[in-house]
């Protein structure tokens, strides 16, 4: 039997949050994209994923706890189950196909009873009405800030096929979108489940991003800071000049209108650019230079 628990390195008592922790940090470690051409580490990656879709969800965990791997199928056996019983069929496991099925005995059970074949009922749920939905793929995607400001191509591989993706600018962390159709194949004839992509976004060095606003720090020399005068700054769209008002202040922040980060499928709309100026004290000196300080101390 699989168990998921142990699958994120978790114990059954986890919380949702560590589950969610455990789950992200075994996903970045067995990224395909961090583990190119290593098929242990995209099974294992396969397998986190799968653990993921099922204790992540708190319904669908309540069902694993007590149905084990076949947790998607338990329902169905629990209403074939009342079937057989109200026409007069066998009680518990007791009964199936001659057999006296135990707990330990779901996989044998379930294989047999959806896996495509008649059953011990003599009534084809296996064939009849044993389609079920293809598990959902949940997979972590790690961009670059600067990257999503504009509209990216990305290709991956999921099941083996190659899926070709935009994504869309101003993706923001934890942005998931769903992909149908694209998750595991579905069981017997059904449907193909989907696939789940959770955006994460990687720390910029130069601007911090606060929604669709961005921050940064500009150092400018204390002459500009007192007498005025220009600073160029960088924005994700290229260079700009601003006016430095004199006498400015260390740690003095101003705006820049629309030169912050694109709002997430708002075409033209983009937050601010907030400027924190950064004051540098001068250094070494000439004697000249401390006399000239000297005479503003004393005036």
């Amino acid at each position: 039997m699989i168990d998921y628990y142990k699958t994120l390195g978790v114990e059954k008592t986890a919380t949702q949050d560590d589950i969610k922790k455990a789950y992200r940090k075994l996903a970045r470690k067995y990224h395909p994209d961090m583990n190119p051409n290593d098929k242990t580490a995209e099974q294992k990656f396969k397998e986190i994923n799968e653990a993921n879709e099922v204790l992540s969800n708190p319904e669908n965990r309540a069902k694993y706890d007590k149905y084990g791997e076949h947790w998607k199928y338990g329902e169905e056996y629990e209403k074939a189950q009342q079937q057989q019983r109200s026409q007069g069929g066998f009680g518990g496991f007791e009964g199936f196909g001659g057999g006296n099925y135990s707990e330990g005995d779901y996989s044998d059970f379930f294989r047999d009873m959806f896996g495509g074949r008649t059953s011990g009922f003599g009534r084809g749920y296996g064939s009849a009405s044993g389609k079920f939905k293809g598990q959902d793929i949940f997979a972590d995607m790690s961009l670059p800030l600067r990257e999503v400001a504009t509209a990216q191509q990305r290709t991956f591989t999921v099941n083996g096929k190659n899926i070709r993706i935009t994504v869309p600018a101003g993706v923001y962390e934890g942005l998931q979108i769903k992909l149908k159709g694209h998750g595991y194949e579905g069981y017997n004839g059904g449907p193909n489940g989907d696939l789940y992509i959770t955006f994460h976004i990687e720390p910029d060095a130069q601007f911090e991003r606060n929604g669709n606003d961005l921050k940064t720090t500009v150092n400018i020399d204390l002459y500009t800071a007192m007498l005025g005068g220009e600073v160029q700054i960088d924005t994700l769209s290229g260079k700009v000049k601003m006016k430095v008002a004199p006498e400015t202040q260390n740690g003095t922040t101003v705006r820049l209108k629309g030169k912050g980060f694109p709002v997430y499928k708002q075409e033209g709309s983009f937050g601010d650019l907030f400027v924190t100026y950064q004051v540098q004290l001068p250094k070494n000196l000439t004697e000249q230079q401390k006399a000239l300080f000297e005479q503003l101390k004393n005036s």
